[in-house]
């Protein structure tokens, strides 16, 4: 496993937490990202890991696509629930 060598951004509420329950549910990066696809959502292994670090926007379809992906709201993502 790889250490995050910036420290987290501020242009997202929902990476600390898309990263959190991706972890949880020993889900690998690429997998995610294979998830997304799937999902019609075009993003990179460069993308995913700038949204985690909360140093990249993210797009409504891409919070709408990885709360479903997750199986959690996308309330839960942007921090609105526990």
């Amino acid at each position: 496993m790889r250490l995050r060598k910036q420290g987290l951004g501020d242009r997202n509420l929902v990476g600390h937490r898309v990263e959190e329950v991706r972890k949880k549910k020993g889900m690998k990066q690429k997998e995610l990202l294979a998830q997304l696809q799937v999902n019609g959502v075009d993003m990179n292994a460069s993308g995913l890991s700038k949204l985690e670090g909360q140093i990249r926007f993210v797009t409504d379809v891409e919070l709408v696509a990885l709360a479903d992906i997750l199986e959690v709201s996308v309330d839960y993502l942007l921090g609105r629930e526990k």
